[in-house]
């Protein structure tokens, strides 16, 4: 009977049912490793963590890395800050905090003007406009560690911080 119903079917029908449901289970095998693998759950909440913070700093047209510049901007007022400072405590490269101070001087959130001391160098500081959207990151970012540390309590959300912490010592001695 079985035979009888599959004959109804052309054979590229049949051909491609069968190369559905290789796919399905090849990516049930997969799911079993990537339910295990530090390397792809970091990722994964990576991607999403940079999704909420893109809505939570989307009224100023912020991105991440943007929101916390213009937040140790405002922490560390009035003492002025270098670029190669903020790349070095974000563990980011000195190019890509070159192009996010690019895009917040144009926006018109900081100025960037030469170091006295040190005519090589740049000092950031925050122009009134950069200082209200600080203020209103520091909010957004202090809302979403509040809502971690409801979800998972204090205490667990630092272990998980430490945990993490190793797992990327360990990744960068390589």
């Amino acid at each position: 009977m079985i035979a009888a119903r599959l004959s109804l079917f052309n054979e590229d029908f049949v051909q491609t049912k069968i190369v559905e449901v290789l796919n399905y289970l090849a990516a049930m095998r997969i799911d079993a490793f990537l339910r295990e693998s530090p390397m792809f759950a970091v990722n994964r909440a990576a991607r999403r963590f940079e999704s909420l913070a893109a809505q939570a700093f989307a009224a100023d047209d912020l991105g991440f890395l943007e929101a916390l510049v213009l937040a140790a901007l405002f922490f560390e007022a009035p003492r002025q800050v270098k670029p190669s400072q903020l790349a070095e405590t974000f563990s980011t490269t000195r190019g890509n905090l070159s192009h996010c101070i690019s895009s917040l001087e144009a926006k018109g959130f900081l100025l960037r003007k030469i170091d006295p001391n040190d005519a090589r160098a740049y000092l950031l500081a925050l122009k009134p406009q950069g200082r209200r959207s600080a203020l209103r990151a520091i909010a957004a970012l202090d809302y979403m560690q509040k809502e971690f540390e409801d979800e998972i309590g204090k205490t667990a959300l630092a272990e998980m911080i430490q945990s993490i912490c190793k797992l990327e010592a360990r990744a960068a001695a390589r």
